[in-house]
């Protein structure tokens, strides 16, 4: 039992700040206000520190370990190590402020034992929500021909008919998920159309949620095409991944449904904004920075008509590493959506409570939530960058217990688990004499 006093309040429901005292017991607040009972409650003085809810980060990918290729990631993971180094990275999380987060599909399901072991006390991290496999159609997804037929591979199930769609929904919700994903869009060698290609019909869609829903399971799509995120939403998708190049018919069935929507904006962003850093060519970063201008215009116009918009940073590859970005999508939501510093919070917080299925019971500093918070030097409501500086991350509770902040131990990459490469050039003749 404690009491937080001296606290600038940021309630993450998008009121206006304020100094005030916060008490908890057990793992819940329990009384916001001036001079409340001290009894035998300690004291943590926040003078000077902002209070606000731990971020949620609907998009992260715990099991990844920040491959630079779809070819790292499918062919140099081993299941054990997977989990081993998923338990080491998701403390990082919980340094950067974030006291929840969704990951929507994981390799070799290890994620919901990453989730159970994390439920159980076994490690330190913030709340989980996880899917197993992401269901793709033999099409696939973005890694194309990488990916097999038929079969497994990294974080993929291929499902070729109705009954394999069935099956294999139903097998994961035995094993424990709390999400199923769809791939609804990848890409193809010689498509025409901008973004991804819808690779899965409105009716396999259908067939996916309904059974789903019958077992209380909500689904998630990745969806970068106008046709995907409307058939997602007319399909009766519970959340939509980047829902990017939407067209008006798109933006008009996201508002008749209210199909909260997960931009993901802070990949391209990084890449628009840093790829020369990690030499990423001016072309690949001018196409991402380009997504997320085209984009800004129907995604606000969807916010403006109720569509709840969520904050997730694709934390997982090498350009989004664990514990750097998980502000990011906030920041992005403020310059190119137009948001003010306090919607983009609430984006981040109490919205994105309903990613790792606790909408109203996280995410918020209000009476009767779970005491999931974090106290931070500087004032996020007027420079939402003081939560990207880690040093700025004073405190952290999750259900009220207050997280050990000290430094994690430096760790290598066992054998194998990186792709290797001779270098980033061929050795001709020419390049030999340029170089002399």
């Amino acid at each position: 039992m404690f009491i937080i006093e001296n606290a600038y309040l940021i309630d993450g429901l998008n009121n206006p700040p304020c100094i005030t005292q916060v008490k908890v017991e057990d793992n819940r607040i329990v009384e916001i206000g001036e001079n409340l009972e001290r009894d035998s409650h300690s004291i943590i003085d926040a003078e000077g520190k902002t209070l606000m809810p731990g971020l949620i980060d609907a998009h992260c990918h715990i099991t990844f370990d920040e491959p630079n290729s779809n070819d790292e990631l499918f062919f140099h993971r081993r299941e054990g190590l997977s989990a081993i180094i998923a338990a080491h990275n998701v403390q990082k999380l919980v340094r950067a402020g974030v006291t929840g987060f969704l990951d929507a599909d994981s390799v070799f399901d290890v994620g919901v034992d990453l989730r159970d072991a994390i439920e159980a006390g076994l490690i330190s991290g913030p709340r989980m929500s996880t899917g197993g496999n992401a269901l793709l159609t033999a099409v696939g997804g973005t890694a194309g021909r990488l990916l097999p037929d038929e079969g497994r591979r990294g974080y993929g199930k291929i499902v070729r008919n109705r009954d394999e769609i069935i099956n294999e929904t139903r097998r994961q919700i035995k094993n424990g998920v709390d999400w199923i994903k769809v791939h609804v869009t990848g890409l193809t060698p010689r498509q025409k159309s901008s973004g991804e290609v819808q690779v899965w019909s409105l009716d396999e869609l259908k067939t996916v949620v309904d059974t789903a829903h019958e077992l209380e399971t909500p689904v998630v799509g990745h969806c970068r095409n106008a046709s995907s995120t409307r058939d997602a939403a007319k399909a009766g998708f519970d959340l939509i991944l980047h829902a990017t190049h939407m067209d008006d018919e798109a933006v008009d069935a996201v508002i008749e449904y209210k199909t909260p929507i997960v931009p993901t904006f802070t990949f391209q962003a990084n890449l628009a904004d840093y790829g020369e850093v990690v030499g990423a060519s001016q072309e690949i970063r001018n196409i991402f920075k380009r997504e997320i201008v085209d984009s800004s215009e129907t995604l606000r116009r969807a916010y403006d008509n109720g569509v709840p918009l969520l904050c997730g940073t694709e934390s997982g590859f090498s350009i989004t590493p664990y514990g750097e970005w998980h502000y990011r999508e906030l920041e992005v939501f403020i310059k190119y959506l137009g948001m003010s510093n306090l919607e983009a919070i609430q984006c981040g917080t109490s919205s994105c409570a309903r990613a790792i299925g606790l909408d109203g019971e996280t995410g918020a500093i209000e009476v009767g939530r779970l005491a999931d918070m974090i106290i931070v030097n500087g004032d996020p409501s007027k420079d939402i960058c003081v939560l990207g500086n880690k040093k700025n991350i004073t405190k952290v509770f999750i259900g009220g217990e207050e997280i050990n902040l000290s430094d994690l131990p430096q760790i290598t990459d066992p054998p194998e688990w990186r792709a290797g490469t001779y270098g980033s050039q061929k050795l001709n003749w020419d390049l030999v004499n340029q170089e002399q």
